[in-house]
């Protein structure tokens, strides 16, 4: 605690012998985030440019990508600095503010995906009035609600915690998620209901909306033409695929804060670089491998002599 400034310090207790492996550590991870921020935007900008993607399915794509670039960018900068740092120290403030901006984007994962289920299902089995109900404005409307409802439902525990006495200035993590409360003296009851609600509505409630979603797709396309299971595959997957990993990752980030004591340091540093190293990098990979379109137009870019 500095008494003069009125700030208070959080060590960042996560870190694996950071000072033996510093360099390698930053290569490997400022590596991967340009990786991260040029792959990703990459098929943004294809999006963009070309008018016949400027549909639903691809608008919610370029948003989900642009979600995990911003998601990495929570996480990535700080974490360099430490690499280099003789002390990973950050103010609880600012642990705050990145506890905050970490879960609300990851909210909004959810309920991205949770709007491409719906697109999808629109298309496949409502496909004569899908240019009706997809419009503009409902899209419009999506994106909104997707990144309004975690971040201001987030911003609720954060601030409450803001308040909270402190009785332990270690954090067993190398960036602030859940664990900031193991640094609080008591963690109340109405936190955790509070938590609960937050987690049944940004994440639990849209899988569960998504699986429905994609059951009744599968459901009708399986009574449909080879055509319609064809394009129920084609785009269908790909989200799919994201969702489970996303959940997994989700999964282990919540398993490794609660079991904390019961993993090695150097297992939990291992699982958390899980959620922050390959989903913003498995994203475009799939969406650029498996979304037809898209994959053209990567072809176009990246070998224009080869095509025709």
């Amino acid at each position: 605690m500095d008494d003069t400034l009125n700030v208070t310090y959080v060590t960042l207790g996560g870190h694996v012998e950071v000072h033996k492996y510093r360099y390698l550590y930053f290569v490997i991870m400022f590596t991967i985030y340009i990786l991260i921020i040029c792959s990703n935007s990459v098929i943004v900008y294809l999006i963009w440019v070309h008018p016949n993607l400027h549909e639903p399915m691809y608008i919610f794509i370029a948003a989900l990508l642009i979600n995990s670039v911003l998601f990495s960018t929570t996480i990535y900068p700080k974490l360099l600095i430490d690499f280099l740092s003789d002390k990973q120290i950050i103010t609880y403030q600012a642990c705050l503010v990145q506890f905050h901006m970490f879960y609300s984007l990851g909210g909004s994962e959810f309920l991205l995906l949770a709007a491409m289920a719906y697109d999808r299902y629109v298309s496949i089995c409502k496909p004569l009035q899908y240019p009706t109900i997809m419009s503009k404005t409902t899209i419009s409307i999506f994106l909104v609600l997707a990144w309004i409802l975690p971040a201001s439902q987030v911003a609720v525990p954060a601030g409450l915690s803001a308040h909270k006495n402190l009785c332990s200035f270690v954090l067993k993590g190398f960036f602030c998620n859940n664990t900031v409360y193991k640094l609080q003296c008591v963690i109340s009851r109405e936190q955790i209901i509070h938590d609960m609600v937050i987690l049944l509505n940004v994440a639990l409630v849209p899988v569960l909306f998504i699986l429905f979603t994609y059951t009744r797709i599968f459901v009708i396309s399986y009574r449909s033409s080879k055509e319609v299971r064809k394009k129920a595959a084609q785009t269908c997957l790909p989200h799919l695929i994201v969702l489970t990993n996303f959940s997994c990752l989700c999964a282990f980030d919540v398993i490794t804060v609660q079991l904390e004591a019961d993993f090695p340091k150097t297992v939990r540093f291992i699982m958390t670089l899980q959620i922050v190293m390959y989903h913003p990098l498995f994203n475009p990979i799939m969406y650029g491998l498996k979304m037809k379109e898209i994959h053209k137009y990567l072809k176009r870019l990246f070998f224009p002599a080869k095509i025709k």
